[in-house]
């Protein structure tokens, strides 16, 4: 028997004197838990989005949405990125005006190809303020998985606040779980039994968020 097997045999037992025909499986099980701790105003909700997503060692960034272009020219120019891998639903004025050759996603391009660019830059399906998680989806604004892996410098635009939320559960509402979901927390990184860290293990080294709209005013936070 395998693992899976295991696994699905328990949640059968564990299910087996809720009647099929009578209660759904969605109403069996309990989801009573809180959706979100406490209560906060839209800007205590980016704010503490941007403090967490500080603490996993991602650079934040604030801006209004017109500043957003020159924003994005200045952070790859600012990385000496020579060019910049784009999802095909890029918004085509995001990179209006950046210095770096745009390199568009292709299904042929090899890893050591994809790994030869500089930098890449995605939207984002939902932030979660209370763990400083960031969740992409595949959506054509942030492509395909393999694109904020390979390349060591991520760019990240998160629309605020329409792509913010509080807490997981309010963020696994908004998510198909039939989508290929990526969660970054900060850069990659990982650490030893001596707990030293090492960064760039599995995806890019650099992690920078956007936090773009919302009346944001400039400020920067690191």
């Amino acid at each position: 028997m395998s693992s899976r097997e295991r696994i699905l045999g328990r949640v059968r037992r564990a299910l087996a004197d809720v009647p099929a025909d009578e209660v759904p499986y969605e109403r069996a099980v309990a989801r009573e838990y809180a959706r979100e701790h406490g209560r906060r105003s839209v800007a205590e909700t980016v704010d503490l989005l941007a403090e967490n997503l500080a603490d996993y060692r991602a650079i934040v960034h604030r801006c209004a949405d017109g500043e957003l272009p020159g924003l994005l020219a200045r952070l790859l120019a600012a990385h000496g990125s020579r060019n910049v891998v784009v999802p095909p639903g890029l918004p085509p004025g995001w990179l209006e005006g950046a210095g770096a050759e745009i390199v568009h996603d292709r299904a042929a391009d090899t890893p050591q190809e994809l790994d030869r660019v500089d930098s890449v830059v995605t939207g984002c399906a939902v932030a979660v303020a209370e763990t400083g998680t960031i969740v992409l989806d595949g959506s054509p604004d942030q492509g395909r998985r393999r694109i904020t892996l390979v390349p060591d410098h991520h760019i990240c635009v998160v629309r605020v606040p329409d792509q913010v939320v509080g807490a997981v559960p309010q963020a696994l509402g908004r998510l198909d779980p039939a989508r290929p979901l990526t969660w970054i927390s900060g850069p990659s990184a990982t650490s030893d039994i001596e707990l030293d860290r090492v960064e760039g293990v599995h995806g890019p080294r650099t992690l920078e968020v956007v936090l773009a709209g919302g009346g944001q005013d400039g400020r920067t936070a690191s």
